[in-house]
C-alpha cells in the first residue's frame, strides 16, 4: 500500500472534482454539493490510508513521488511528507468535507437579485473554490521541492480570494483583497530567497538544485543565511500570523464565509508555522539561532496583544480571529524554543487549534444565521431556546482557553513546559495568555448564551433548511458559509431553532476529537515525535 501514490492522488481528485462542479450547468446545484461532498470524503478516505501506510519507525519523508518538471532548472514535481506534513494532511481531510456539510444550505450574497448562473453569484462556484483550494493546500504541505511549494504557497490565494471576495460579508472586497495583497507580498519577498537558495546550491554542488534533501546539506555563509532566512521568515510570519504583521486576518476572518474562515484560521494559517519548522530552521540553522530571540518577543507580544484586544471585541468573528493571533503566538513560542518537547507541543498545538478553532467558527456561524448579527450585545439567554448548541459553544469554547481534558491543553502544556528550561522569561509571560484566554471565551458564552434573551438588530429567523429570514423585507440567507448583507434594521425577538441534524453531524465529530485527543493525545505525537526530533537534528541537535 505504501506504493499507491496517496499525495499526488490527493491533490488531482479535489483539482479534477472541482472542475468538475464547476463545469455543471446552472441549476445543478445539489449535484454540485454532493459531488463535492464526496470528493472531500475521497480525499479524506485518501489522509487516513495514507497514515495507515506511514511507518513512524522508518524513513524521514515517506509516501515520496518525484517527476522531473523543469529539468534545465532543476525543478521536479517532488512530494513526500514526515509526520508533521501528515497530520496537517490528516486536518485538510477532515475539516474541508465539515465545512461542505456546514455550508449545505447556504446561499450567496445576493443571490436573488443576480441574474441566473451569474458565477460569483452561484453557490457551485462556492464548493468548486473549495476543493480547488483542499488540492492547493495538500500540495503546500506535501511538496518537497522548495520551487513546487512556493507555487502551491502563491496558489491558495487564489481560491481563498474568491471565497471571501464573491461570498463573504458586507466589507468582502476590502477584505479579500488586503488578504491577497499582504500574502501576495509576503510570497514575493519569499521569492527572492528561494532564487538565492538556488545560487547558493549551483555554486556549491555545480548546477542548481531546489530539492529540499539536497539543500539542508548545504554549507551557506552565516550572513547569507540571515538574508534567506529573511526572506522566508517575512512571507511565514504574515501567514501564521505574526504581531505586528497580523492586521488582515481579523478582516479576512471576519468577512469571509463562515466556512472559509474555518479554513482559513484553521489550515492555511498553519502554512506560516509549518514553513518555520520545515524550511527555515534545517536550511537556516545559523540564522534560527540568531533571531530566535526576536521571534520570541513577537511571539510573546502577539499571545498577550491579541488576547486583549480579544477581550474588547464587540464582533463574534473578529473575536474568533484574534483568538487564533494569540495561539499562533504560542505555537512559535514551541517552535524557536528549540527542544523537542515545546516544538513536538507546538505541532501538536497546530492540529488541535484547527480542531477547536474550527468548531468555535462553525458554531458561531450557526449562531449567526439565526440571529442575523455578528454582534455579542445583540444576543442573550440562547441556552434557554437552543441547548444543544449551547452545550457545542461551551466545549468549542472550553477547548480554545485549553481546559484540561480537552485537545488544547495537551499542546498548551507541552509547550510551556518545553519552554520555560531555555526560555523561562517568555514562557511566564506567555502564561498570562491562558489567564486572558478564559475571560474572552467564558464572557463571550455568557453575554450570548445566558441572561435575559435579548432583541437583534435586523434579526432572522430560521426555517427547516438552516436559511434565515428577515421579518422586514424576506431576504434569504444560509446557515454555514455565505454571509448575508441584511437591510431594513429593526429589532425584534428572535426563536432561535435548535441544531439540525445535519448540523450535529457537521459537529460531532469535532466534539469527539476535542475529547478523544484530550484524553489520548499519544494518537498523533506517535506521528509527531520523530519528524521533530529530525527538524532539530538539522539545527544542530538540542535537548
Amino acid at each position: 500500500m505504501a506504493d499507491f501514490p496517496f499525495l499526488v492522488a490527493m491533490i488531482a481528485v479535489p483539482a479534477i472534482g472541482a472542475a468538475a462542479v464547476a463545469a455543471l450547468p446552472k441549476g445543478r446545484e445539489l449535484i454540485a454539493k454532493q459531488l463535492a461532498l464526496g470528493v472531500s470524503l475521497v480525499v479524506l478516505v485518501l489522509a487516513v490510508l495514507a497514515t495507515i501506510a506511514f511507518d513512524t519507525g522508518g524513513e524521514r519523508f515517506q509516501l515520496t513521488t518525484s517527476v522531473a518538471w523543469i529539468p534545465d532548472f532543476g525543478v521536479d514535481f517532488a512530494l513526500g511528507v514526515d509526520g508533521i506534513a501528515l497530520v496537517m494532511l490528516l486536518l485538510i481531510g477532515l475539516l474541508v468535507p465539515l465545512v461542505i456539510g456546514a455550508s449545505w444550505e447556504d446561499r450567496a450574497p445576493g443571490s436573488d437579485e443576480a441574474p441566473a448562473g451569474s458565477p460569483e453569484r452561484s453557490m457551485r462556484f462556492f464548493f468548486a473554490w473549495l476543493l480547488l483550494l483542499e488540492a492547493f493546500m495538500v500540495g503546500v504541505f506535501a511538496a518537497t521541492d522548495v520551487f513546487l511549494f512556493y507555487v502551491f504557497f502563491e496558489a491558495m490565494l487564489v481560491p481563498m480570494y474568491f471565497l471571501i471576495g464573491s461570498f463573504g460579508g458586507p466589507r468582502r472586497q476590502y477584505a479579500a483583497v488586503k488578504f491577497f495583497l499582504y500574502s501576495l507580498v509576503g510570497g514575493l519577498i519569499m521569492l527572492a530567497s528561494v532564487i538565492g537558495l538556488y545560487v547558493v546550491s549551483n555554486s556549491q554542488l555545480g548546477e542548481g538544485t531546489f530539492a529540499f534533501d539536497a539543500l539542508r546539506e548545504l554549507e551557506i555563509d552565516p550572513g547569507v543565511q540571515k538574508l534567506l532566512f529573511l526572506g522566508f521568515f517575512v512571507a511565514f510570519a504574515i501567514k501564521a500570523p505574526l504581531v505586528p504583521l497580523h492586521t488582515w486576518l481579523p478582516d479576512s476572518a471576519a468577512e469571509a464565509p463562515i466556512g472559509g474562515a474555518v479554513l482559513l484560521v484553521g489550515v492555511l494559517d498553519k502554512v506560516g508555522t509549518f514553513g518555520f519548522l520545515r524550511y527555515c530552521l534545517p536550511l537556516f540553522p545559523d540564522a534560527s539561532r540568531y533571531f530566535a530571540p526576536l521571534v520570541l518577543v513577537l511571539a510573546v507580544v502577539g499571545v498577550l496583544y491579541a488576547a486583549l484586544l480579544a477581550m474588547g471585541q464587540s464582533d463574534m468573528k473578529r473575536l474568533v480571529a484574534y483568538t487564533s493571533i494569540s495561539h499562533f503566538g504560542f505555537i512559535a513560542l514551541g517552535i524557536f524554543a528549540f527542544t523537542t518537547e515545546a516544538a513536538t507541543g507546538a505541532v501538536l498545538y497546530m492540529v488541535n487549534h484547527g480542531i477547536a478553532t474550527g468548531l468555535l467558527f462553525l458554531v458561531v456561524g450557526m449562531l449567526i444565521a439565526r440571529g442575523g448579527s455578528r454582534q455579542i450585545g445583540d444576543y442573550g439567554g440562547v441556552a434557554a431556546q437552543a441547548p444543544k448548541l449551547a452545550a457545542v459553544f461551551l466545549v468549542a469554547g472550553l477547548a480554545s482557553l485549553a481546559l484540561p481534558g480537552t485537545n488544547s491543553f495537551v499542546s498548551e502544556f507541552l509547550v510551556l513546559i518545553g519552554s520555560f528550561p531555555e526560555r523561562p522569561v517568555h514562557t511566564i509571560l506567555a502564561t498570562v495568555g491562558i489567564i486572558l484566554a478564559a475571560l474572552y471565551i467564558l464572557l463571550m458564552y455568557q453575554r450570548t448564551m445566558h441572561g435575559p434573551a435579548r432583541g437583534v438588530v435586523a434579526p432572522m429567523t430560521a426555517d427547516e433548511h438552516g436559511h434565515g429570514h428577515d421579518p422586514v423585507d424576506g431576504t434569504t440567507t444560509g446557515g454555514g458559509g455565505a454571509t448575508a448583507v441584511l437591510s431594513a434594521p429593526t429589532v425584534a425577538a428572535v426563536r432561535f431553532r435548535d441544531l439540525s441534524r445535519r448540523e450535529i453531524a457537521v459537529v460531532a465529530p469535532l466534539v469527539v476529537l476535542v475529547v478523544v485527543l484530550g484524553v489520548q493525545p499519544q494518537l498523533l505525537l506517535d506521528i509527531i515525535e520523530p519528524a521533530v526530533v529530525a527538524t532539530l537534528d538539522d539545527l544542530g541537535g538540542t535537548p
